[in-house]
């Protein structure tokens, strides 16, 4: 029997989309609760009790008696991982599960933050050139993502191979959002390739963020 879970997400949140097709995956059920970034709801004390580092996703997990919260995406994936290994996400080998890894870290620390709103607003202070600073950090992300992938001789369908791993769900809400901003992919064809491959997927298109019940009607 699956503990209670209860997931405080955004439609449009990235990380959110990771951890709610990680769950689909899983064949986990969850109840949803909706955080409006647009509105700065995650600002609100009652949030801040959940997650005093007042970001999205949380997944609070009730079990036994006990309640605990989980606000980092990657630590929930890995979790989830453990708690759930199969249909498994990680790949059987240490060396390749590095290779995982490397690959889940380069969007979900070396990419996907540094385009976070409250980022954008504290270190690009004009607002005017924050598109400008958010191109370039999902360009070289994704660049580099490209660059692992081909050194690695890539082969498809996925970014390991034949087997879909956590290192599609970090990558696929990215290149969505490179979609979303307008950043060229002409150059990075494995990826969008990737892209095209997962979003056909019932499970990542159910996670994806037009499917959410609280997506604007008409995006």
């Amino acid at each position: 029997m699956q503990p209670k879970f209860t997931l405080y997400h955004y439609w449009r949140s990235s990380c959110s989309w990771r951890v709610r097709w990680a769950l689909k995956i899983k064949g986990l059920d969850y109840e949803s609760k909706y955080i409006n970034l647009l509105k700065k709801e995650q600002q609100l004390p009652d949030f801040q009790k959940i997650n005093p580092a007042l970001y999205i996703p949380a997944l609070v997990i009730e079990e036994g008696g006990q309640q605990r919260v989980a606000g980092e995406s990657l630590a929930i994936l890995e979790w989830l991982e453990e708690r759930w290994p199969s249909p498994a996400l990680l790949p059987k080998t240490p060396l390749e599960r590095l290779w995982v890894r490397q690959l889940c870290l380069t969007i979900a620390s070396g990419t996907q933050p540094l385009q976070n709103p409250a980022v954008l607003e504290w270190f690009v202070p004009d607002a005017s050139q924050r598109a400008v600073s958010l191109h370039h950090w999902i360009s070289r992300g994704l660049s580099v993502y490209e660059s692992y992938l081909q050194e690695a001789g890539w082969k498809g369908p996925f970014s390991l191979g034949a087997d879909l791993t956590l290192a599609d769900l970090c990558l696929i809400p990215q290149v969505y959002s490179a979609y979303r901003f307008g950043v060229p992919l002409e150059s990075m064809p494995r990826v969008a390739a990737i892209y095209e491959t997962c979003m056909m997927l019932p499970d990542c298109f159910g996670a994806a963020p037009e499917q959410q019940a609280d997506a604007p009607v008409g995006v």
